[in-house]
């Protein structure tokens, strides 16, 4: 924090994602409660981030090729235009579900090439001895949004009104852009890679293929997102329909993940210290796969929240340690397309687990498909922990790969 920029672009970032959680969580309960349909909770939350797993690679080729200063700035412009566009229709009683769906893609968009060019960015802030560090102290910073951006949204649908959560949100941008604004840290032109944008991909697609423990973490990550933690898509319908609760238990449920992923930061470091990365990460899947099984079957609201806390804490140490050592491991010229690959299998597997999951609860209900969720999670930890040898590589001490 005493680096000057990276205290700038956190505390920008910390204000705007509050801002886009409380938006989340105001717009998904209002689906929930206008359709009835948890297919249909899946199918906006779909719109917003399928745009990582379709524009993700062309996003990391940009964070390599560009001022990545620039793109986050240019990108954060955009999601306030469609924060605010939001806002207008529902005031204006225009707030169907295709002008909705259309608003939230285009915001999504703007988010996926914001991912790859705001992540490697981070290291040019601060010193390479305090890069695990800061990607946590980021991690905290992205979920304390996650704490406070859900309860506040849970208030503001329940004292006002769905559109002033989404005024709240445009309003919430115009601090990150000043604070990106005031950093001075530039992208080096002399370490541009000029090559096509097709070369460019195939670069990196071939750098993640030719390292076996990497191709493992990143498909394990994926895998683990799409059955794991795509389940907090059910829980508007688990806090309405099998809790028999409102908006503010909705709220309370996600706040309550968010927190266990601000636990989870420290506790992640503390590890660290003790283990490598990838045995942190055959712990966490198990871990996450445990706590939505029990999940699944608590009917108790507060039990609910405790098994939350759980389930945000052991995805928040996944996806910390995947992406310090795909980061530690990899030259800083193939950083941007590295980190897509983690955007694609982290946020670019949620709407479609999102959507899966959200069929299998229409079809029969939001327990059974947590069930389906958890189970796949545990077999998959068991696989990484029977055959170590897939993720032998996933060590930063190890150094560049």
């Amino acid at each position: 924090m005493h680096h000057r920029d990276y205290l700038l672009f956190w505390s920008g970032s910390l204000v705007s994602n509050i801002g886009t959680f409380l938006q989340a969580t105001a717009l998904l309960w209002f689906i929930k409660v206008s359709t009835g349909s948890n297919s249909w909770v899946a199918v906006v939350n779909f719109a917003y981030y399928i745009p990582v797993f379709l524009f993700i690679l062309p996003a990391g080729y940009l964070a390599d090729t560009l001022d990545r200063r620039r793109v986050v700035l240019a990108c954060f412009v955009v999601m306030l235009i469609t924060a605010l566009a939001l806002a207008v229709t529902k005031s204006l009683g225009a707030a169907s579900m295709p002008v909705i769906l259309i608003i939230v893609f285009v915001n999504g968009t703007a988010y996926t090439f914001c991912l790859p060019a705001g992540n490697t960015l981070l290291p040019l802030l601060v010193s390479r001895e305090e890069m695990l560090n800061a990607l946590a102290l980021t991690s905290a910073q992205y979920n304390i949004g996650r704490i406070i951006g859900p309860a506040l949204g849970a208030l503001v649908v329940s004292a006002w009104s769905v559109a002033a959560a989404f005024y709240i949100n445009a309003a919430s941008f115009v601090f990150v852009i000043l604070a990106v604004a005031l950093v001075k840290t530039r992208f080096s032109p002399e370490t541009l890679d000029r090559v096509g944008m097709a070369d460019h991909i195939r670069q990196g697609f071939r750098h993640v293929v030719e390292r076996r423990w990497m191709l493992a973490v990143l498909l394990g990550f994926g895998a683990a997102t799409f059955f794991g933690f795509s389940a907090t898509v059910l829980y508007p319908a688990f806090a309405k329909d099998v809790l028999g609760r409102g908006a503010g238990a909705f709220g309370l449920i996600l706040t309550m993940t968010g927190l266990g992923a601000v636990l989870g930061t420290p506790l992640v470091t503390l590890l660290d210290r003790r283990l490598a990365e990838r045995s942190i990460i055959a712990g966490a899947v198990a871990g996450l796969g445990a706590f939505i099984m029990a999940f699944s079957f608590s009917r108790t609201y507060w039990l609910t929240c405790l098994l939350s806390l759980g389930i945000g804490c052991c995805y928040l140490m996944l996806g910390a340690c995947v992406n310090t050592v795909i980061q530690a491991r990899t030259l800083p010229g193939m950083r941007g397309r590295v980190t897509s690959y983690y955007s694609m299998m982290g946020l670019g597997m949620f709407p479609l687990g999102g959507l899966f999951l959200g069929f299998i609860a229409d079809r029969y209900s939001a327990p059974i498909a947590l069930h389906v969720g958890a189970t796949a999670c545990i077999v998959l930890a068991l696989l990484l922990f029977m055959l170590p040898g897939l993720t032998a590589g996933a060590d930063s001490s190890l150094g560049i790969d």
